[in-house]
């Protein structure tokens, strides 16, 4: 067991509880527990409006006490959360009546006057005291935060978000939510000064098994661990010409960073989404145009240290394309034999080892629409701002092209592919006469069948092994873009392999 860690914050008012609040909201995840306690009117039910209006980014939402209901639920876009008061249970064996005993999985749990069920809550909790504090003001609170268990590293990283953010000059800026993305990172907008800019928590991923030659999954792919390559492939970026948020305070042990904010404009519009066509050209602009220059593959990080992007070698994109196989085939009640496998590794290996011999460019691998930003203020090429890019890898310019020709997340029809992919190849051939028209579009194909076969399999195992079922809404996306690549008559091979083996999504 964890030693307990503990730390007391003052709270001036409502607003620094609301700040307080919305930074626990940061490093939260489903499954938590948190406790509010205190004396009648220290500061509990504020706490937890806080923080539940924080998660619905609604100032306005209606947060009763659930002092007579014991518990309220809320479908909050994270996750679901339950608020309960146990003021008025008499005995702790009531909380598997009202469902919070044993906690239900996937939920965060907030609960008010714990007390009552001393004994029987989790050993994994953050316990969050208030009490009044007279002398400092009417409004005044001091709150004492303690992380019980394997929450206890919560609380050490709140303590260091608290002090990053008081350095930065930005503890009291108002805090509004913003959605993650598949990875631990999370994000707040802070205003201050009437100006806004995204606070990025992003503690250093954790190891995973060795299952992959003595290496994790993430390292084995090239997955950054830590926010060094976000910083440098930033200013990278910013040298190239390109867009990347300028970076305002650091710190790179912690990963936390303090970062320009871009805005919301998107590169979609419509129910469903569909692309803005003048948005997506200025993008493959973009693209075009970074790919016609010579990168470097070493940046410097700071004036002691230098970051050199990683190579995207043919092992690696085996086993990105192995999580289909792994996770996607199980689930469609397919798994391949061991001699298939070994056909499946032994196909691909042969196809990207001539992928991997072709030039390489900076891969900035989730380059589509959730992760590219409009700046319409700006001109040309400078209007797309590009904001995620930390798992950059050194490998074939056609990777990022397919990225955002084939978005994961929202159909972009085959006849805007085509026109765009004619776009590129036409900027291409005017930057460089020599450019191998055909040759891109074979490795076009390549890297497409690569990433969508990869796709399936990572979108299961975010269903199966985190939880997350709101990706599966994807695979059929995926499965016409794959059927696309596979239609180059290069891969007539795969694709009659696939027809055989892999079955349509559900």
């Amino acid at each position: 067991m964890n030693a307990p860690a503990t730390f007391s914050v003052a709270l001036a008012g409502e607003s620094a509880t609301a700040h307080l609040m919305a930074e626990v909201a940061l490093l939260i995840r489903p499954g938590d527990v948190i406790t509010l306690s205190g004396d009648l009117g220290a500061g509990k039910t504020t706490a937890a409006r806080a923080l539940i209006r924080y998660l619905a980014n609604d100032d306005e939402l209606e947060v009763p006490s659930p002092t007579f209901t014991l518990v309220q639920s809320y479908e909050l876009p994270p996750y679901p959360l339950l608020h309960a008061d146990l003021y008025r249970i008499e005995d702790a064996s009531e909380l598997e009546e009202i469902g919070l005993l044993p906690p239900p999985d996937a939920t965060v749990v907030l609960i008010e006057w714990p007390e009552r069920a001393a004994g029987s809550l989790p050993d994994d909790r953050i316990d969050i005291a208030f009490s009044h504090r007279p002398a400092l003001g009417p409004h005044a609170r001091a709150a004492e935060i303690t992380g019980h268990g394997t929450a206890a590293k919560q609380v050490e990283r709140l303590a260091a978000l608290r002090s990053f953010i008081e350095t930065a000059g930005y503890a009291d800026a108002a805090r509004r939510h913003m959605p993650g993305d598949a990875s631990t990172r999370s994000y707040a907008r802070m205003f201050k000064d009437g100006s806004s800019v995204i606070l990025m928590n992003a503690p250093r991923r954790p190891d995973g098994p060795a299952l992959y030659a003595g290496k994790s999954y993430s390292a084995a792919v090239h997955l950054a661990e830590d926010v060094r390559p976000f910083v440098a492939i930033a200013e990278g970026l910013r040298e190239a010409g390109v867009s990347a948020p300028a970076i305002l305070s650091a710190d790179l042990d912690a990963g936390l960073l303090i970062t320009e904010d871009f805005g919301a404009a998107s590169f979609v519009e419509g129910t469903p989404p569909a692309p803005i066509i003048e948005r997506y050209q200025a993008a493959t602009d973009l693209l075009a145009t970074l790919h016609s220059r010579t990168l470097p593959e070493v940046l410097a990080l700071s004036a002691r240290e230098n970051y050199a992007i990683p190579v995207f070698e043919t092992d690696a994109m085996l086993i990105e394309v192995g999580l289909m196989p792994e996770w996607y085939l199980p689930d469609r009640g397919a798994p391949l034999s061991d001699a298939r496998r070994g056909e499946f590794t032994v196909m691909w290996r042969m196809l990207l080892d001539d992928v991997t011999a072709e030039p390489r460019t900076w891969v900035l691998r989730d380059y589509h629409s959730p992760n590219l930003i409009w700046l319409g203020d700006r001109e040309g090429t400078a209007r797309v701002g590009v904001i995620d890019f930390q798992d950059a890898v050194l490998g074939p310019a056609a990777y990022d092209l397919v990225s955002l020709l084939q978005d994961a997340r929202i159909d972009v029809p085959e006849a805007l592919e085509l026109s765009l992919f004619g776009r590129y190849l036409k900027a291409r051939k005017a930057a460089e006469p020599e450019f191998d028209v055909a040759r891109f579009a074979w490795t076009y194909a390549v890297m497409s069948a690569q990433r969508n076969t990869r796709l399936l399999g990572t979108f299961a195992r975010l269903n199966r092994r985190d939880g997350k079922p709101h990706y599966l809404k994807h695979q059929p996306r995926i499965w016409n873009y794959l059927g696309r690549s596979l239609a180059h008559p290069a891969l007539a091979e795969f694709r009659r392999w696939y027809g055989t083996h892999v079955p349509e999504p559900s």
